[in-house]
């Protein structure tokens, strides 16, 4: 489909998987979604297969036949049952899928999958889209003893939001643990990660985030919430959050990687309403591209939020190779412009709100406006 980037890739375990998804909140919805919403009931996967250029959504039924056809491509070529095995598509909405294709280049591939290292980039540079670079990571910890490996790929540049945005990420892991604890885990890390980030506001079609673990590693199978549950829980956010972190660092014609960080709130769930609202703000994200130090959009973003709070108690700070304090109790401090647009120039910045309400925290991450960002999104299909 693409000529120029690779655009089919192929995950295999060697055995059937425990595995637990998250899919997009958008009502309307790609038909790999449709498909994998209900092989994922199972909670054991064997495969996934995965192709960009083409999104497979607003396809109607050519393009749910096309999902389905990349499904039976792959139980045929590795012997596996149907429902054990996962598609994805991203790319291009309303395009008439290319099922001829994709099932070829299934069939093509099927014979080249290899443990090599190099399997893992080659399989990132496969699910690009926008994307400027690839995106993966890597963890290896132990579990009573037994050495654990969780690698994982992920896209996503535009249409990205708190609810998931136009991105996957493919997680896989060695360690023994129970279908219905993996999904636990995998929900919790993904509120905390991927659906703290947000790049333009626009929740996509097809997103998905998926864990494969098959217990190759051979420690004892995690069966309770023990130590060792909370350690791989752990474990699989640090993960998560650093595939998070370049998602937005890789925003469509960004330039400014932003960490927001609410603390003092009454609930978690307020503080990550705040940091939603804040960090999808077009006036907060435009003034982050052009240093401009208004930063009154900030707080008037986070009056907007739906919280009940008290103004007069908060508190605000920008840092990022040093920290500005900008707002004391409600009160404007003193401050050097000059210095302030010069902490600005940083790709790093650090956005930090102490509302004094309560004891719960919450962090998330976005990325500023450009000119940049416009060219790209009204030039993406011509």
């Amino acid at each position: 489909m693409k000529s120029k980037r690779r655009d089919l890739g192929i995950i295999m375990s060697d055995k059937p998987a425990s595995a637990a998804a998250v899919f997009t909140k958008n009502v309307v919805v790609a038909e790999p979604i449709k498909v994998c919403r209900e092989h994922i009931k199972s909670g054991i996967i064997r495969a996934i297969v995965v192709n960009s250029g083409n999104a497979n959504a607003c396809t109607g039924q050519q393009g749910y036949l096309g999902a389905q056809a990349m499904v039976a491509a792959m139980s045929k070529e590795f012997d596996i049952p149907r429902e054990q095995i996962l598609v994805a598509s991203t790319g291009v909405i309303g395009r008439d899928f290319p099922t001829e294709k994709v099932v070829a280049g299934i069939r093509d591939n099927a014979t080249k999958l290899t443990k090599r290292r190099v399997a893992g980039s080659l399989l990132a540079s496969s699910i690009l889209t926008t994307d400027t670079f690839p995106k993966e990571g890597f963890v290896d910890f132990a579990l009573d003893g037994t050495k654990i490996n969780m690698g994982a790929v992920a896209k996503g540049s535009g249409m990205i939001h708190p609810n998931m945005g136009t991105m996957l990420a493919f997680i896989m892991c060695d360690a023994a643990i129970k279908p219905a604890l993996l999904d636990k885990a995998l929900k919790e890390v993904v509120n905390d990660t991927f659906n703290m980030i947000t790049v333009d506001g626009d929740t996509s079609t097809n997103d998905m985030v998926c864990i494969l673990s098959n217990g190759e590693a051979g420690n004892k199978e995690i069966d309770e919430e023990n130590d060792a549950y909370h350690l791989f829980r752990d474990k699989l956010r640090v993960l998560c959050q650093h595939l998070a972190k370049l998602i937005v660092s890789d925003g469509e014609g960004a330039s400014k990687l932003i960490e927001y960080q609410v603390n003092g709130m009454k609930t978690k769930d307020d503080a990550r309403q705040i940091i939603r609202t804040v960090s999808d703000s077009s006036l907060v994200k435009t003034a982050m591209f052009g240093r401009d130090p208004n930063w009154g959009r900030i707080v008037a973003a986070a009056g907007r939020a739906g919280i009940n709070y008290d103004p007069e108690k908060t508190d605000l700070y920008i840092s990022s190779t040093f920290e500005m304090k900008l707002l004391e109790d409600g009160q404007p401090l003193r401050v050097n412009l000059a210095d302030l647009k010069k902490l600005m120039r940083s790709t790093e910045l650090t956005i930090r709100l102490d509302f004094k309400e309560g004891s719960e925290n919450a962090i998330g991450w976005g990325c500023d406006l450009s000119y940049e960002y416009i060219r790209i999104n009204a030039e993406y299909t011509t």
